[in-house]
């Protein structure tokens, strides 16, 4: 039997398409390896949101090109944000690469697949798997080695990622997601509820509705559906005990959206709100779309619709041009808003951006460093508060697995929850009580 690796870096969308790709080896046949040196074939899934994200793919490049020099039959695909629409020229400076693959351009793995003598069973390419024991093949087997068919693909982790929408047409000014992965194009709900029906009859119970931009689901589509209509479907699908929906944009996100996660019982009480700045004149400079001032008054109307909500969001430090002052108003509005979560990153020019070709990187490394230091030193506190005020409380906890002897899960409003209990946990609801906080986790009866 052959194995494959997946090493994947980046967001939520990546790690959904991922899902999705392992799917396909499975019931191609393969077995999932533990490291990238067991495998016959290799995916890098990849990301270059941020310099450093780049830095690490390049790194893992390198790696395998000295793997395929060892082991000429190793096959090595490329896919995520990383390949661009300059394929000719990265297949020139990285020739052990076997495929490259834009982001989420699944009939171009299938395409692959065919011209190696394979076929694929045409559901694939809409993200609906197959019967556990249908027969694809989406690879020709190694000589070397005899494939073994894969019956065993019934059971699933009991947490999936869906995307619902592909691209992004918002264009921030230092963002290479447009770039890389192109318009909005969303998936019809139909084919969606199709692939949760099928998640959940294999043992899901909470499914996440990813894309770059969820907010602007359905836009594109015939009748208009939007996120909010959506929910409100899969709200009522048996067997689902939870959704989640990720990554928001302040500008796109409705009233009618935030009424449903009032209403609908199975939408948990967490949202991701990107703020990226505390000041008005970096967000313009951003082409965010939005005010410091609507996002509060946003913020302010999701807390008093959905009281139990846990707010997260993500920060840009070190923008061109950010003044001490601009960063200033950042850490006050963090200090303000009282975040559950902050993901905060410094700035990094990105190719083919505004902010590349109309501002300068003009602030020191060392600088970006400080500032991102002190975001995190600020939040760290906020968060040990926040989680403080749930000791001695209990919480709803969906068990994902175990991790250094003790169950792993989280609550409806994310918080990551560590428990033990010599029982079988995996895929049900426990109810935790609290007796161990930390800016990060809370834990449960040891």
């Amino acid at each position: 039997m052959q194995h494959y690796f997946i090493w994947t870096i980046g967001c939520q969308m990546n790690k959904a398409e991922s899902q999705q790709i392992a799917g396909y080896l499975d019931s191609a046949g393969y077995q999932a390896a533990t490291s990238l040196a067991d495998a016959d074939l290799v995916v890098l899934n990849t990301c270059v949101v941020r310099e450093s994200a780049e830095n690490k793919v390049l790194g893992t490049l390198g790696l395998l090109k000295g793997l395929k020099d060892e082991h000429p039959d190793l096959q090595i695909l490329v896919t995520g944000c990383f390949v661009n629409s300059h394929t000719r020229e990265l297949q020139r400076r990285f020739p052990h690469v076997d495929l490259l693959f834009r982001p989420g351009d699944f009939p171009e793995l299938i395409a692959w697949g065919r011209k190696r003598g394979a076929f694929v069973d045409q559901r694939l390419l809409g993200g609906v798997y197959p019967e556990p024991d249908s027969s694809v093949a989406l690879f020709p087997q190694n000589d070397k080695r005899r494939r073994a068919r894969n019956d065993t693909r019934g059971a699933l982790s009991p947490c999936a990622l869906v995307p619902i929408i592909q691209g992004c047409d918002n264009f921030c000014s230092y963002c290479i997601v447009p770039y890389r992965r192109g318009r909005e194009v969303s998936r019809p709900s139909e084919e969606i509820v199709c692939e949760v029906r099928e998640l959940v009859r294999r043992g899901t119970k909470e499914v996440t509705l990813v894309g770059q931009n969820v907010d602007s689901y359905g836009h594109d589509l015939p009748g208009r559906p939007d996120l909010a209509d959506l929910l409100k479907e899969l709200d009522g699908m048996d067997h689902l005990v939870r959704i989640r929906f990720l990554t928001n944009h302040p500008k796109d996100m409705s009233l009618k959206l935030v009424e449903a996660m009032a209403s609908l019982n199975k939408v948990c009480e967490h949202l991701e709100l990107p703020l990226q700045s505390g000041d008005n004149d970096i967000l313009k400079a951003m082409r965010r779309g939005y005010t410091v001032e609507q996002y509060k008054e946003l913020a302010h109307t999701v807390r008093a619709k959905v009281p139990q909500i846990s707010l997260s969001t993500d920060l840009i430090v070190g923008f061109p041009g950010e003044t001490d002052e601009q960063f200033e108003r950042s850490l006050s509005l963090v200090r303000e808003m009282r975040f559950d979560v902050v993901h905060v990153a410094a700035y990094s020019p990105r190719p083919d951006t505004v902010a590349s070709r109309e501002y300068q990187d003009n602030i020191p490394v060392e600088v970006k460093k400080e500032r991102l230091n002190k975001i995190e030193e600020l939040q760290t506190t906020i968060a040990s508060q926040i989680n403080s005020k749930l000791l001695g409380g209990t919480v709803e906890v969906l068990a994902e697995g175990r991790k250094g002897g003790k169950w792993f899960g989280r609550s409806r409003s994310n918080k990551l929850v560590f428990f033990e209990d010599a029982g079988d946990w995996l895929g049900r609801l426990a109810i935790i009580q609290i007796e161990k906080t930390s800016p990060w986790s809370l834990g449960g009866p040891n």
